[in-house]
């Protein structure tokens, strides 16, 4: 692979790392509050030699690896939080890949190959010595550990009261949303590379394809698991802050409650989690699409393997579960790929006839637009065939989240200007015209079915739509 290497991680002083590292010398494996507290000191120790210096080194591979250990082992929040904020602060402050700056021909991702990495992707690691994703009190992270991970946190979410959840639980949450986002400070850089160079290799080699190409997982299964936690986690949004309110006067008596701090840091978690998962999800798909492009240009192999398309099995998800369909768009934000699953929902129940009846001939055939979607429900014998395959209540789901998603899309998708070019008359009259079909198709839905009831996005979304047009009149 062409890359830049810097011997970044010898910089780092090596006295300075052998006193940091002697402050936790022989405390790895002890639960006492002098180990601790000794913790506690090594990761300030870190933090004052690696991030609260303008000009600092980074973190040596042994110093972040004891970091990391931490988290994963100790039984503090305190400890787990600061490790994990330490960890994700150094990410972000000292990126394992980024982009040269010699412009777009020559645009390549340097890589600081000696740096630490909690991924380990290597035919000789194994699982076998983990109890649990998470627990494993050394070693790296491959494969198979990231899927038990996935699997312990998909049986967490969805089996456990989430107000009661335990040091443990946060641990993984937190493991995972740190490994989402190394995954993504590696993934974004290599793949911004690939969009501008069309080298394969660049994404090829980054870890989240290292990570879902191995043989050692079920892709399927873990696909399904992501989405099962993320749509389990919009499920238990409402419960926990009812939870949370109800517990208040408990929370008032440590003695009733040993993890009131677990307790007090699930909302931001919680949130933080389903971000991550948000992230995991996004960048696979956008993994997909370049993986796409690179087998048109014949720049794959068959040592590249064949997976299912991460799209394709959200789709086949959503349409045999109307629950997980209503979550998942209501927590799942990214327009831009939002609104390209509702366009391929629709798209399997609107499809252009292949031979003209006299019944056809009065139906409106889909165009591949979001407006040609709603002038399917604009038309009364188009809107029922579709009716007749989807459920009124899901057909206000996609619409109204479709739509949403459109006015999400950055510009230059859905300006409306007050002085505008020829250009942007066309950009505004586009979106004037969504808005106005939208109205029509819930019209439409309503008179066809007079007992419908419009669900509270669907009237979010005619509210949203009437305001943009009260603009232009």
């Amino acid at each position: 692979m062409e890359t830049f290497c810097s011997r970044r991680g010898s910089r780092a002083r090596g006295g300075v790392e052998e006193n940091i590292l002697a402050i936790i010398d022989g405390n790895d494996s002890k639960d006492t509050q002098d180990a601790n507290d000794d913790r506690i000191v090594f990761l300030q120790a870190v933090r004052a030699a690696s991030l609260d210096q303008d000009k600092a080194a980074p973190p040596t591979f042994k110093m972040c690896e004891a970091v990391f250990q931490i988290l994963r082992v100790v039984k503090s929040p305190e400890l787990i939080m600061e490790s994990f904020r330490l960890l994700d602060e150094i990410e972000k402050r000292f990126p394992r890949v980024d982009l040269s700056d010699k412009g777009a021909e020559s645009s390549q991702p340097m890589v600081v190959e000696e740096a630490w990495s909690p991924f380990v992707f290597s035919s000789d690691i194994t699982a076998g010595k983990e109890d649990t994703a998470g627990e494993c009190s050394s070693g790296p992270f491959d494969s198979a550990v990231f899927y038990l991970l996935i699997q312990d946190l998909a049986e967490v979410i969805n089996t456990t009261k989430f107000s009661t959840l335990d040091i443990k639980s946060l641990r993984k949450m937190l493991m995972f949303q740190y490994l989402i986002n190394v995954l993504e400070g590696d993934f974004v850089s290599r793949n911004k590379a690939y969009e501008e160079t069309m080298k394969w290799m660049f994404v090829k080699e980054s870890l989240l394809s290292m990570l879902l190409s191995s043989r050692r997982i079920s892709y399927k299964v873990l696909m399904k698991d992501c989405l099962s936690i993320m749509c389990g986690l919009c499920q238990v949004s409402g419960e926990l802050d009812n939870d949370l309110a109800s517990s208040n006067s408990s929370m008032e008596k440590p003695s009733q409650h040993e993890d009131i701090a677990v307790v007090l840091a699930l909302p931001e978690v919680r949130n933080a989690t389903r971000t991550a998962m948000q992230k995991l999800l996004t960048m696979i798909m956008d993994l997909d699409m370049s993986r796409k492009k690179a087998d048109s240009q014949g720049s794959t192999t068959r040592a590249d393997g064949v997976r299912t398309p991460l799209i394709e099995i959200i789709l086949d998800e959503l349409t045999y579960d109307t629950d997980m369909l209503s979550h998942f768009l209501q927590t799942y934000s990214e327009p831009k790929w939002k609104l390209e699953i509702v366009m391929q929902y629709f798209a399997k129940y609107t499809a252009k006839p292949s031979v003209r009846t006299r019944r056809s001939d009065n139906s409106v055939e889909y165009d591949g637009t979001l407006i040609g979607i709603f002038k399917c429900f604009s038309n009364v014998s188009s809107m029922k065939n579709i009716t007749k395959k989807i459920s009124k209540d899901v057909v206000q789901i996609l619409l109204a989240h479709g739509f949403q998603a459109h006015l999400s899309l950055p510009s230059p998708h859905n300006e409306v200007k007050c002085n505008f070019d020829s250009k942007d008359k066309v950009k505004r009259n586009t979106l004037v015209e969504l808005c106005e079909n939208l109205i029509s198709a819930y019209r439409s839905l309503k008179s066809s079915y007079g007992k419908m009831e419009i669900l509270p996005l669907g009237k979010e979304a005619l509210f949203t739509a009437a305001a943009i047009l009260s603009m232009e009149t």
